[in-house]
């Protein structure tokens, strides 16, 4: 790491402290609460009791106050600025869904209580799933997939249920488009599918031609991503479908970028046998930080007796019930987790939906398509689209606006931090050299597109000024600069250790 200009004496930089590990600091004899000593007990461990100290320095309350605060200033969040993050949908989350989230009767719930007893929560989770299914028009839902990828495997094994129960298992190819998520291929390979590449075409969109030569006897199914990496709409959709199921198989739908779609159309309508749904990206729970998450998934007709259990019933009597044992004409394929789905994001999604109303999220994906489309027109003077025409709610560019300037992809998204704005992905999708995909989303006013927009132009013109070493530098006034990324990839160090006491010369 390379430190940033000149050292200050403490390496401090005005108000940015500089931060040690919190292993790095305190004492083994200090502690922020008073412990009584234990009672003096038999030792039961076998002699496998510790004799040498645990390691860990005790700090005071102040101290491990001020050392998580100041990490916390140390990182870029969605409350700070904008996060331009293509295929994320990192978007402003609303503290009344948090505040919903946080009721005593949701968060105090244990997964072994009596279904009497949680009556309103078995309520929550039978409306969010009238909701999902009215959104997208299909006919059952499984609520328990804990995240997208897990949903998407929910999805692709009720498909390998269904070609099981009427004697078509030894279909086992899975078409994949260039243009799908990176998690696609591997769902399919978890699930003991082979996986089948469908290349794109000069549009960015799925090569309908080839999609119908790769169908045969053995394809079981497709696994599409509409919109797709590169921010289209993949218009060919219902042709794409109408050939999936005369060849036998079953369509996939890839729900991550449903945020541009939700009140715009029913997923049902066009043809779709399965889809998962990020409720941690498009229905308003803080999403990153590797959770919490939750990826429902549902299924059309043809799908619907495979679903995992458990299901939430409505009663004749106005009550609910959990069914987590098979019941008349079900077949499910098993269960996708334990207990039964990610409840605190339910809340946070259900009170999403019933304050957005279905006039309101209609409009958030209308602001999400218009939003990202402002900055296709914006950058497009001077930055390079990767394909001609609108978007969905994602812009796409490429590196040729950079060529003969010595200065990359990486280089302009380092330089980007300095000026305080969050990078958007880079080299994603894999299609397109040296990418660059912007996601707005619907929460973002014109003047912090405009801000952002500024700012970027403004480091493209830097870029063809000839001043490649201003790029190359960068970033110069974050905390750390420029880490050896490939390195860090290669050889984490992931378990820290204290430094071994320097030993007198004999």
């Amino acid at each position: 790491m390379t430190e940033r200009g000149t050292p200050t004496l403490t390496g401090n930089r005005g108000l940015q402290i500089e931060e040690p590990l919190i292993f790095e600091q305190g004492h083994p004899d200090k502690t922020g609460v008073d412990l009584p000593d234990p009672p003096d007990l038999p030792d039961r461990l076998g002699g496998l009791a510790r004799t040498g100290p645990i390691g860990l320095s005790g700090l005071s309350e102040p101290e491990v106050v001020r050392h998580y605060t100041r990490l916390s200033q140390k990182n870029y969040a969605i409350d700070a600025g904008f996060y331009p993050l293509g295929s994320c949908t990192m978007k402003h989350n609303p503290r009344l869904n948090e505040r919903m989230a946080r009721l005593p009767g949701f968060a105090d719930l244990h997964p072994f209580q009596p279904q009497s007893t949680v009556q309103g929560a078995l309520a929550v989770m039978h409306r969010l799933s009238e909701w999902l299914l009215g959104l997208t028009g299909m006919e059952a839902v499984a609520l328990s997939p804990a995240a997208g990828a897990h949903g998407e495997l929910c999805g692709m094994q009720a498909i390998r249920a269904a070609l099981d129960a009427r004697g078509a298992g030894d279909r086992r190819v899975v078409l994949v488009p260039d243009s799908a998520h990176g998690t696609n291929p591997a769902t399919a390979a978890l699930c003991g599918f082979k996986v089948r590449g469908v290349p794109g075409d000069d549009r960015g969109r799925v090569d309908l031609a080839a999609f119908r030569e790769a169908l045969d006897d053995q394809v079981a199914g497709v696994m599409l991503t509409n919109p797709n990496t590169c921010g289209l709409f993949e218009n060919d959709i219902m042709a794409l479908a109408t050939a999936v199921h005369e060849a036998g198989a079953y369509f996939y739908l890839d729900g991550a970028n449903f945020n541009a779609l939700v009140g715009r159309v029913k997923i049902a309508d066009l043809g779709v046998d399965a889809m998962h749904i990020n409720l941690h990206k498009t229905f308003s729970t803080p999403h990153g930080g590797g959770g919490p998450g939750a990826g429902p998934t549902v299924l059309s007709p043809a799908l619907a007796p495979f679903a995992p259990l458990p299901h939430v019933v409505a009663e004749a009597d106005g009550g609910y019930r959990l069914i987590e044992r098979v019941e008349g004409d079900m077949q499910p394929f098993g269960r996708m987790k334990g207990f039964h789905g990610q409840f605190g994001v339910f809340v946070r999604a259900l009170s999403y939906l019933m304050s957005m109303g279905a006039d309101g999220l209609r409009q958030a994906s209308g602001d999400a398509v218009l939003n990202a489309n402002y900055l296709l027109a914006r950058l497009s003077e001077t930055l390079t689209p990767s394909f001609e025409g609108p978007c969905m709610h994602e812009a796409l560019f490429d590196d040729r606006f950079l060529k003969g300037t010595g200065v990359s992809t990486l280089d302009f998204a380092k330089a980007m931090i300095d000026e305080g704005v969050h990078p958007m992905t880079m080299y994603f999708p894999l299609v397109v050299h040296g990418a660059m995909l912007m996601e707005p989303t619907e929460t973002e006013s014109r003047d912090s597109l405009d801000a952002f927009c500024d700012a970027v132009l403004a480091l493209a013109d830097k870029a063809r000024s000839g001043d490649a070493a201003f790029f190359t530098e960068a970033p110069r006034h974050t905390p750390r600069r420029r880490l050896d990324e490939t390195r860090a990839a290669r050889h984490p160090v992931l378990r820290w250790e204290p430094p071994e006491p320097a030993k007198a010369a004999e």
